[in-house]
C-alpha cells in the first residue's frame, strides 16, 4: 500500500504516526490485547488534550476504557485519580481490575465499610464517601488531577442522585471529569450543563454494540425473532424494522374467541368443531416452565444465560425448581472447581452459620451451574455467584433487576419473563430504559459474535408494543437534586449564604427547569392567539355570552361544591362511628376489597397508637385492624366505609389470639361464622340531596333564565366555544404559574431550609453554629432527626445495644408497608429513646410544614422505621444468627445489608457527638464492634 504513496506522502505518514507515538494515548493502547473502538479513542483524545468527557455507550460496550485511560494520565503525570462507583460491589470489581494492572502499592479502596490503602494514587471510592471529602475538605485532595464518575446517569436515581451533582458542582475546577453514562437519550443537554459548571467538556455518544443483539420471544417450542431477518436483526441500526408476521399472527389468534354462545347462526356441529381446531392451534402456545427455558437456552447454545425475575423470592423459587426437573449444567471436573472455590471463598463463615444461611442448598445448585443472585442475598454468596458465572462455571443465574447496575456480568443470553414490575407503588410496564440496561448484558465482548434476548411468551402479549420496546432510545437523563439539611449547613459553611444560593442555581436541576421554561412560554404564547380565535367564536348578537357562560359554570361548582360537602358528612359520620368502635365487635365491612363479616381487633385510633411505628398516627382518622371471615387479617382505612358502621354482635377475643398465626385466624374466623354469619346488615339509606334545598342555586338558575343569551337560537354553539376558551385560560393560567414554579426552584427551596435551621440555631446569618457544625458530620435521610437526638441527649446512657436499636430507626425503610402488626422492640431506656425520637420527629414535621419544605419533592424528613430495631438490638446483644433472622423474618442479605449501614451512622455518630460529660461516642463506637461481627464483619475485599 505504502508503494502507491509519493514520497512527499510517505513522509506525512511517517510524521503522523510519529507524533501519535507521542502520545501517552499510544503506550496506553499496547496493554489491551485487542484495538480501541472509534469513540474510545476520540474521548482518549480529548482527555489527553485536557478537556472533561462526557462518554454515553451501551451497557458492555467498554466505556470504561476512558476511565481506565485516566488512571493511566494520572499516573503518567504524578498526580491521583480518583475513580467512583455508585454501589460497593463496583467499587470492590473495580478495585480488583485496577490492582491486577498496577499492583496493591498504587491502588487503594474507600467504601463505607472498608478502607484499604486510602492515600494511594488511585483510589476506587463510592460517590457518597467524594462528596464527604469534598465538604470535610479533605487533605486526599491534594493533587486530585481526575476524578471518573462511572454510572453518572445514576443522578436520575430519587434517593441518591443528588450526591453526583454536588460533587460534580463543588470539585475544584483543576480537576478534570470523566463522566461514564449509560446511553441517554438527552446526552448533548448534561454534556452542555457540564460544559457550563466543568468549563470545555467534550461529548461523545456511541449507539453502536460492538456484540450484536438478537432479539426474540420464546412460545411453547418455538423460538421466534421479534424482527423479519432481513431488518437490522433488532436492530440498533437506521433500517426500519418489521415486526415478525409470525408472532403478530400467534397474538391474533390467542386473542381470538372461542365460543361465543349467543352466536345462533351456526350448528352446534359446526361450533364444536372449530372449538377443537382453536385448542389445536392454541396448544402450541404456551409460557415454557423455568426449567425448560434453560434446557431450551442449553440445547440451541445460548448459554451462559441471565433470566430477570423482578422478584427475590421468585429467583429462589426458579432455583429451586431447576434441580427439582434434575438440570445439570455442569460436568464432573466443573463441580469439583466448584466447590474448591466455594469452600475457599466462604471458609470463614462460621459452621454454625452455613445452615442458617442455606449454604448446602445454595452449593447444590452451584455445583449443578446454576444460581440465584438478588439483594436478599448473603453478600459474599453474591460474589461467589458473580466469580463462578464469569469463569463459566454458573451458566444459569436467576436475578432480580439490581444485576443490571452495572456489575460486570455479561452473558451470551438475557432472558425476560415478564415485562411488568412492581415499582413499589403498583405494577407497571418496564420502560425502554429498563429493557435497554437489561437486555445490555446479553453478548460478551471477545467471546461471543451475537448477543441475544429473549422475551418469554404472555397471555396478551403485543408484539408491537415489544418491539417499540425494543428499538426505542427514550431514556432521558432527570435531575433529582434537592438541597439537604447537611448539604444546607456545610454550603454556608464554606460559602456564606449568598454563594450557595448561587452554586445551587447552578445544578443541572435548575438548568433543566430553566431550559423548560422557553418551551412552556412559547406555548403560554401560541394559548393567548387560540383564546382570540375561542372569543370570536362565542360572541352572541343578544348579549354578553362570557358573563352567561360564567353563570353556567358558576351553577355546576355550586352544584359540585354541595355534592362534595354531602360526601363529607357521609365521611364524618362514619369516621365518627369508626371512632366508637372496640376490640371484639363484629361489623359489616360495607364496600372494597374486604367487604363482608369482620371482628375488630384494634380499633385503631390515634391515641391507641404510642409505640411508635409505622403509620403510628392516622391523619385520615382511625383505622381499625380487622380479622375477615376469610382469615385475612387487615387494617381498613375510611375509605372501606363510605357510610357509618354499627357492631352487630360482640365477641370474646382469645388472649392467645396471635395475627400472625394462620391457625389462630382459621379457628377466630371459623368462631366469627358461627357467631355472626347469620346476622344480615340493614341498607344505609340515600339522604335528599342538598342541591334541592340551596338558595344560591334556586339564584343562579333564575339568573340564568333571566340573562338575554338564554333565548339564543344557537345557544349551545356559543357554550362549547366559550367551554374551549375557559379551558384554555386555565390552561394558560397553569402554564404561566409553572413559569413562575420553576424559575429560582432549588434556590426557594434552600431560603426555607435554612429557614428552619435559623430558626432551630444551627445557622446565625453566615455563621453555622455549634449545632450546626455537629449536623455538618452527620449524612443520610434523617441527619437533622440524629442532631437533634444528639442535641437533647435522648440517647445518653444508653448501652451500645440500644444505641444501635435507635440508630436503626434514622437508616432502615421497610420493602412494604406493614402496618397489621407493631414491630417489636426492645424494652427499658431504648423504648422510651425510640419513642422520644418520634416525639422530636413529630415536631420537626409540624415545622417543616409550616415552611412549607415537601417530603414529597424529595426534601425533609421522612417519619422513622422501627421495623429493625428488635433484630439489631438482639445481634447487638450477641444473639445467634438463626434465633435473630427467625425473629426478624428477613432474609441474610437484607439483614447485612441494613446493619451495615447501622454501622455507618453509628461510625459519623461517634465522631459527631459531643464529648463533654457525654456516653454516646464512646457507646456508639462499642455498638459498632457489636455489630460488626459473624455475617456482618466478612470483608467484601480480598
Amino acid at each position: 500500500m505504502t508503494e502507491d504513496l509519493s514520497p512527499a506522502e510517505r513522509y506525512a505518514a511517517a510524521r503522523i504516526r510519529a507524533a501519535e507515538q507521542a502520545t501517552a494515548l499510544a503506550p496506553f493502547r499496547e496493554m489491551y490485547e485487542f484495538g480501541l473502538d472509534p469513540f474510545q479513542i476520540e474521548a482518549c483524545e480529548a482527555l489527553e488534550a485536557g478537556k472533561g468527557v462526557l462518554v454515553a455507550a451501551p451497557t458492555g460496550s467498554g466505556k470504561t476504557i476512558v476511565g481506565e485511560f485516566a488512571v493511566h494520565l494520572a499516573l503518567a503525570e504524578g498526580r491521583k485519580c480518583f475513580y467512583t462507583t455508585p454501589i460497593k460491589a463496583l467499587s470492590n470489581q473495580k478495585y480488583a481490575d485496577l490492582v491486577k494492572r498496577y499492583g496493591a502499592g498504587k491502588v487503594g479502596l474507600l467504601t463505607g465499610d472498608n478502607s484499604v490503602n486510602a492515600e494511594a494514587p488511585v483510589v476506587v471510592m463510592t460517590t457518597e464517601v467524594l462528596r464527604n471529602m469534598l465538604y470535610a475538605g479533605s487533605q486526599s485532595l491534594l493533587g486530585l488531577g481526575y476524578v471518573v464518575m462511572d454510572e453518572v446517569h445514576y443522578l436520575s436515581d430519587r434517593f441518591r442522585g443528588a450526591v453526583w451533582e454536588e460533587v460534580i458542582i463543588h470539585l475544584p475546577e483543576s480537576v478534570t471529569l470523566v463522566s461514564l453514562s449509560a446511553t441517554v437519550s438527552n446526552a448533548e443537554e448534561f454534556g452542555d450543563w457540564l460544559d457550563t459548571v466543568r468549563g470545555d467538556t467534550e461529548v461523545i455518544v456511541s449507539e453502536h454494540r460492538p456484540v450484536p443483539l438478537w432479539q426474540h420471544v420464546l412460545a411453547g417450542r418455538r423460538m421466534y425473532d421479534l424482527f423479519e431477518e432481513e431488518t437490522d436483526h433488532g436492530g440498533r441500526g437506521a433500517g426500519k424494522r418489521e415486526v415478525n408476521p409470525d408472532l403478530v399472527r400467534l397474538a391474533r389468534m390467542e386473542n381470538q374467541r372461542t365460543y361465543n354462545p349467543r352466536d345462533r347462526r351456526r350448528g352446534k356441529m359446526v361450533r364444536e368443531a372449530d372449538r377443537e381446531r382453536e385448542r389445536r392451534q392454541r396448544s402450541r402456545i404456551w409460557t415454557p416452565s423455568r426449567p425448560e427455558v434453560i434446557e431450551r437456552l442449553d440445547a440451541e447454545g445460548l448459554l451462559p444465560a441471565i433470566t430477570f425475575i423482578f422478584s427475590r423470592a421468585g429467583c429462589e423459587a426458579a432455583v429451586q425448581q431447576c434441580l427439582y426437573a434434575g438440570l445439570r449444567l455442569n460436568n464432573d471436573e466443573a463441580r469439583r472447581r466448584v466447590r474448591e472455590i466455594v469452600e475457599e471463598r466462604t471458609a470463614s463463615i462460621p459452621g454454625e452459620d452455613l445452615h442458617v444461611l442455606g449454604y448446602f442448598e445454595w452449593l447444590e445448585g452451584l455445583e449443578r451451574g446454576i444460581a440465584a443472585h438478588h439483594a436478599g442475598m448473603l453478600p459474599t454468596f453474591k460474589e461467589v455467584v458473580e466469580e463462578l458465572f464469569v469463569r463459566g462455571l454458573v451458566k444459569a443465574v436467576f436475578a432480580t433487576e439490581t444485576l443490571a447496575l452495572g456489575i460486570n456480568m455479561p452473558a451470551r443470553s438475557v432472558v425476560l419473563e415478564k415485562l411488568v414490575k412492581w415499582n413499589g407503588e403498583q405494577h407497571a410496564d418496564i420502560t425502554p430504559g429498563e429493557y435497554t440496561q437489561l437486555t445490555g448484558r446479553a453478548g460478551r465482548r471477545g467471546i461471543d459474535i451475537e448477543g441475544h434476548a429473549v422475551v418469554l411468551w404472555q397471555r396478551g402479549m403485543d408484539p408491537g408494543a415489544l418491539a417499540g420496546l425494543a428499538g426505542t432510545r427514550t431514556y432521558p437523563l432527570r435531575s433529582s437534586f434537592r438541597p439537604s439539611y447537611n448539604m444546607a449547613v456545610n454550603l454556608v459553611h464554606q460559602f456564606g449564604r449568598h454563594r450557595s444560593r448561587e452554586l445551587l442555581e447552578t445544578s443541572f436541576a435548575q438548568f433543566q427547569a430553566d431550559k423548560s421554561v422557553v418551551g412552556i412560554s412559547r406555548q403560554v404564547r401560541k394559548n393567548e392567539e387560540g383564546l382570540d380565535g375561542y372569543r370570536a367564536g362565542m360572541t352572541c348578537h343578544l348579549g354578553d355570552f362570557e358573563q352567561y357562560a360564567r353563570l353556567r359554570r358558576d351553577l355546576k361548582e355550586r352544584e359540585n361544591d354541595l355534592a362534595k360537602q354531602g360526601a363529607a358528612q357521609r365521611r364524618a359520620a362514619a369516621a365518627t362511628a369508626l371512632e366508637k368502635l372496640k376490640a371484639g365487635d363484629v361489623i359489616h365491612v360495607p364496600t372494597g376489597k374486604f367487604a363482608g363479616l369482620a371482628l375488630v381487633l384494634d380499633p385503631g385510633l390515634p391515641a391507641g397508637r404510642a409505640n411508635g411505628h409505622r403509620g403510628f398516627e392516622h391523619q385520615d382518622g382511625p383505622r381499625p385492624l380487622v380479622l375477615t371471615v376469610e382469615r385475612q387479617v387487615k387494617r381498613l382505612g375510611t375509605m372501606d366505609f363510605p357510610v357509618p358502621v354499627e357492631p352487630l354482635e360482640r365477641m370474646r377475643i382469645p388472649k392467645s389470639f396471635n395475627a400472625r398465626s394462620p391457625q389462630s385466624r382459621r379457628d377466630l374466623a371459623s368462631a366469627l361464622r358461627s357467631k355472626a354469619g347469620h346476622i344480615v346488615p340493614e341498607r344505609h339509606r340515600k339522604q335528599r340531596a342538598a342541591a334541592a334545598d340551596d338558595r344560591e342555586i334556586a339564584r343562579l338558575r333564575s339568573d340564568l333564565r333571566a340573562h338575554p343569551c338564554h333565548g339564543c337560537d344557537e345557544r349551545e354553539d356559543h357554550a362549547r366555544w366559550a367551554e374551549r376558551y375557559h379551558r384554555l385560560q386555565r390552561d394558560t393560567r397553569q402554564l404561566e404559574r409553572r413559569i413562575e414554579g420553576r424559575t429560582n426552584t432549588i434556590a426557594r427551596t434552600f431560603d426555607r431550609i435554612v429557614a428552619l435551621l435559623t430558626e432551630l440555631d444551627y445557622l446565625r446569618g453566615d455563621e453555622v453554629t455549634v449545632h450546626g457544625k455537629r449536623l455538618a458530620r452527620l449524612y443520610g435521610e434523617l441527619d437533622l432527626l440524629a442532631s437533634e437526638c444528639l442535641r437533647d441527649r435522648v440517647w445518653e446512657d444508653l448501652g451500645p445495644a440500644e444505641l444501635a436499636a435507635c440508630v436503626s430507626a434514622l437508616v432502615y425503610e421497610a420493602r412494604q408497608a406493614d402496618d397489621a402488626v407493631a414491630p417489636k422492640l426492645p424494652s427499658g431506656k431504648a423504648k422510651a429513646a425510640l419513642g422520644e425520637m418520634i416525639h422530636i420527629w413529630g415536631r420537626l414535621d409540624a415545622l417543616e410544614e409550616e415552611l412549607k419544605i415537601n417530603q414529597a419533592e424529595g426534601v425533609g424528613q421522612r417519619e422513622p422505621d422501627l421495623g429493625f430495631a428488635w433484630a439489631v438490638y438482639m445481634w447487638a446483644s450477641g444473639r445467634g444468627l438463626d434465633e435473630v433472622l427467625r425473629e426478624a423474618e428477613m432474609p441474610a442479605g437484607d439483614f447485612v445489608r441494613w446493619c451495615k449501614q447501622v454501622i455507618d451512622v453509628l461510625g459519623q455518630i461517634a465522631a459527631a457527638a459531643p464529648r463533654d460529660n457525654s456516653t454516646v461516642a464512646k457507646n456508639a463506637r462499642k455498638a459498632v464492634d457489636a455489630v460488626l461481627r459473624g455475617v456482618v464483619a466478612y470483608s467484601s475485599v480480598g
